[in-house]
């Protein structure tokens, strides 16, 4: 995986560097956008840098916080694509992975960046969860831009093809005699989202000691070797990451986290754990962001373009292929979402003994 270093033009001046923001500025919005969001840092030669005729002039970096053939990375190359195909932006859109963190080498990355109009990152729960649990101390709210909310992904649990476990309320039942006694793999860190959206549906089914319950992180890929080695008992992660294996008839899926069924194909014959009797959702909500300091004309445009990509045939066929559901919302109604999202993550954390910063 090739590493990022580049390092990118400073476009604000000196007289604005004083302000802050967290959305897209409403001052300019495009007419009908809906935005009201505050204004994001920036300086007159920025904003004359950045005119919605001739942005982006030069190449974009978009950047997927994990490895190849993860989640973050199929939908930043989908969203690539997208865009091309429908001809909304002519400028190539390659697609850098920075891993590392669960998602914080690429946080750091927008950070050192900051001032930059030419990168967009894909982030999704991580992204909060990382500075809640302490593995990192930069946010959402002070180091970078939510430009728009484009999907939603779900939790999916799956065991091997061979597993003795064939309902997610096998699987509570014996976590309820023994919380020891069900190995959980997944890709991200503990307190992170593979291992929050577990314990989400563990407490809705009764579980007390979630604190007790044997969660291992893996690197990319390797919690599927290990779930087929037999050294872990299931693994969480999302619908989009489990489709293949599903397919290669490698693993059985006991339950996803939406509150009905989605997709089509393989997807659509996956339960959700509210048809098991467990009344819970957990939603790996999906967007893009910019650097912290992207100037306002900038983010503006993003979130222009990717209104006009999430109405397109092309990305609602991609969506209904990856088990995805359509949930764009603007920069200022994403920040707000954030918000209430952020709440209850802490909360979750909260309630194990994992929530290390607010």
């Amino acid at each position: 995986m090739k590493s990022a270093k580049k390092q990118w033009p400073v476009y604000l001046c000196t007289a604005l560097l004083l302000l802050s923001a967290t959305a897209c500025s409403s001052a300019a919005a495009p007419a009908g956008s809906g935005s009201t969001a505050p204004a994001a840092s920036g300086s007159g030669s920025s904003e004359a840098s950045v005119q919605t005729t001739d942005y982006p002039k030069k190449a974009m970096e978009f950047v997927a916080p994990s490895g190849a053939g993860s989640g973050w990375d199929l939908t930043i190359r989908t969203v690539a694509k997208c865009l091309q195909d429908t001809k909304l932006v002519s400028v190539p859109m390659p697609v850098t992975n920075v891993t590392g963190g669960g998602g914080g080498v690429a946080l750091s990355f927008l950070e050192q960046n900051k001032e930059s109009d030419k990168i967009l990152a894909v982030y999704s729960p991580p992204l909060c969860l990382i500075h809640l649990n302490g593995s990192t101390p930069l946010n959402y709210k002070d180091n970078t831009t939510p430009i728009a909310r484009l999907i939603t992904d779900y939790g999916c649990f799956a065991v091997a093809k061979n597993s003795k476990y064939n309902s997610i309320t096998e699987v509570m039942d014996a976590l309820k005699k023994d919380p020891k006694s069900v190995k959980i793999g997944g890709t991200s860190s503990a307190g992170s989202m593979d291992h929050v959206q577990f314990l989400k549906v563990a407490k809705a089914a009764g579980i007390q000691d979630l604190d007790k319950i044997d969660y291992i992180s893996f690197q990319d890929g390797q919690a599927t070797a290990e779930l087929m080695g037999g050294h872990v008992d299931l693994v969480t992660s999302g619908i989009s990451d489990t489709v293949g294996l599903v397919e290669s008839g490698s693993v059985k899926v006991l339950a996803i986290t939406a509150d009905k069924r989605v997709g089509t194909g393989v997807i659509a014959q996956m339960p959700t754990c509210v048809e098991q009797g467990i009344n819970v959702t957990f939603y790996n909500w999906r967007g893009l962001f910019g650097p912290k300091n992207m100037p306002d004309s900038a983010c503006r445009y993003w979130e222009d373009t990717l209104k006009k990509m999430s109405e397109t045939q092309e990305w609602k066929e991609s969506c209904a292929k990856y088990g995805w559901d359509l949930a764009y919302a603007n920069s200022e109604d994403f920040m707000k979402f954030l918000d209430q999202e952020n709440e209850g993550y802490a909360s979750l954390l909260d309630s194990i003994g994992m929530l290390k910063n607010k």
